[in-house]
């Protein structure tokens, strides 16, 4: 462990780097692996289907984060709290492996900040995507779900003290967007939203509404989606949650839908076995070339009032061509209260 301190019970405090957990997805000599994460048998640019990714990435920081809290805890799980953020940076397809390099880079009291760097090997191999996930550490005794307090790790390189300041950054980037949230809208946006509303009531409007760009899914939870007893694998939601997504995208795209940004996840609540899901995918706001689509995911046991929101998702698409050349996109028009506040929401996030 070299020169790593000792915490006061005598345990080595490790650090981010000795965290390091690789994962890879081996396209190049396993066919039957390689098809299933194909999107199309169509020959274009970025063949790969992205929701496996995102259900890939879940575990991966899963596996992270349970190495460090087990060595603590030997009996702990940990849970997904969020998904903060994945920037896609470059596509990837199924003809090379990927490379998922994760590791810690923030620990809280008992929340851990895990970071992913996607890569791509052979012709071209370069930098896929990074995403960001934070993960919480539960005692499992009793039956009960009780959060664990974490030790801390040892920030010793410069990348590692700057990897820790921005997820302290990003942290407190998600408390100031949800004190935005709940404020009026500015006067800017006032006249913003003033004028879509103007513009529908013109005389031979014939503009996109927001609420022709919905989708609606429906389902049981069964064992074979389970990742510990009773409990949904959280990665097969967002996995089927971006799919929708996806779906409700592509009713405004002209072209062909891909992948920017996954802007937010929230894991609110566990979805447990037989538990009914219904999935609703939103587009609620257009930029030049992209297009965000909200999706929520509520659980319900029927013949009960058991309901709840377990996830909510915020999606970003970019309108691409064979080439993977941007182009732009139809704007759309909120009409009600909720699509006014869901517009302005993506807008304060907006990437054109």
């Amino acid at each position: 462990m070299g020169d790593n301190e000792l915490n006061e019970k005598n345990e080595v405090v490790l650090t981010p780097h000795e965290t390091r957990y690789l994962f890879v997805l081996p396209f190049s000599t396993d066919p039957v692996l390689a098809r299933r994460f194909l999107a199309t048998d169509r020959d274009v640019v970025g063949n790969i289907r992205f929701g496996k990714l995102l259900e890939t990435l879940d575990k991966v920081s899963e596996n992270t984060a349970l190495a460090y809290v087990n060595r603590y805890y030997p009996d702990a799980r940990v849970v997904t709290a969020a998904i903060d953020s994945v920037m896609v940076r470059h596509p990837a397809d199924t003809q090379h492996d990927l490379v998922f390099s994760a590791q810690i880079n923030h620990v809280g009291k008992s929340s851990l900040e895990i970071g992913i760097r996607i890569e791509h090997l052979g012709p071209g191999s370069g930098h896929v995507a990074s995403a960001y996930f934070t993960m919480v550490a539960r005692s499992t005794e009793g039956g009960h779900a009780k959060s664990l307090a974490l030790p801390p790790v040892n920030y010793e390189l410069e990348i590692e003290k700057k990897r820790y300041a921005k997820a302290n950054q990003r942290r407190q980037a998600y408390r100031e967007s949800l004190a935005k949230a709940e404020e009026m809208p500015s006067l800017d946006e006032y006249l913003l939203l003033k004028g879509l509303h103007k513009q529908q009531e013109a005389e031979g409007f014939c503009g996109i509404r927001a609420g022709e760009l919905v989708l609606n899914s429906y389902q049981r939870a069964y064992p074979e989606q389970e990742n510990v007893p009773k409990t949904i694998f959280g990665g097969y939601l967002v996995r089927r949650a971006y799919e929708l997504s996806a779906l409700a995208a592509e009713l405004v795209a002209p072209d062909r839908v891909v992948p920017c940004q996954v802007n937010r996840i929230n894991f609110n609540e566990p979805v447990f076995l037989g538990d009914q899901l219904k999935f609703t995918a939103r587009v609620v706001y257009t930029g030049k070339t992209t297009i965000t689509v909200q999706a929520d995911i509520e659980r319900f046991v029927r013949g009960s009032s058991n309901k709840a929101l377990s996830n909510s998702c915020l999606f970003t698409f970019r309108n691409v061509d064979y080439s993977m050349q941007t182009q732009p996109v139809p704007f759309i028009y909120p009409v009600t209260y909720a699509e006014d506040a869901r517009f302005l929401t993506a807008y304060r996030q907006r990437v054109d």
